[in-house]
């Protein structure tokens, strides 16, 4: 069975989209464990609730480089196989990038290369686009910058605020990772470069 290792720093919706499709067998997956930098994370709260193995890891003070490596001692330490980030609100490092090779992932609502960053779904209502979305891609050490796996897009309404939007776009983050994550422990996705194939 497939290992996970999710990353969070605050509510952790998508892990617990992620954890509910291990749990019912869509994903051919388990939670080997979920770490936060945050304490206090909501999400860690959550995957205790679950029974899952958690570790709090607080980042403040850290150097980067300190911190990837105490990650990557947890996650070698609970046998991970891939690495997902779910809301995790810190740049990965070298250090963790040539632990995990093409085997960290991330989700962010937007279809980047449009909007990284954070407040991505208010750049796209400032901006004026028609459509947003969301993207599930390969981590590297830019800022959303990484290979893209797969996009869903969401039409963008008159109506729309911030938080309306959000909203709309999360239901589609919630299929579009497990799906993406699905491809990427059957072998199915790789890249060279920037193109995944």
């Amino acid at each position: 069975m497939n290992r996970l290792g999710i990353l969070l720093s605050g509510r952790g919706t998508n892990f617990e989209a992620i954890a509910k499709n291990c749990a019912s067998g869509a994903l051919p997956a388990e939670i080997a464990v979920v770490i936060s930098n945050v304490p206090e994370a909501k999400g860690l709260e959550t995957a205790r609730s679950m029974g899952l193995a958690t570790s709090s890891l607080p980042s403040k003070g850290v150097e980067r480089q300190d911190y990837d490596r105490q990650l990557a001692s947890i996650l070698r330490e609970r046998r991970v196989d891939l690495v997902c980030l779910a809301g995790f609100m810190r740049l990965i490092t070298h250090e963790l990038l040539t632990e995990f090779p093409q085997k960290i992932l991330n989700i962010h609502p937007s279809l980047l290369p449009a909007f990284p960053g954070l407040h991505a779904q208010r750049q796209a209502l400032d901006y004026g686009v028609k459509v947003s979305g969301c993207t599930v891609h390969f981590v590297d050490e830019g800022l959303d910058s990484g290979p893209i796996i797969a996009q869903r897009a969401v039409e963008v309404l008159e109506s729309d605020t911030e938080q309306t939007l959000s909203e709309r776009i999360l239901v589609q983050e919630h299929l579009l990772y497990s799906e993406a994550i699905r491809e990427v422990l059957a072998g199915r996705i790789t890249y060279r470069k920037r193109r995944v194939s």
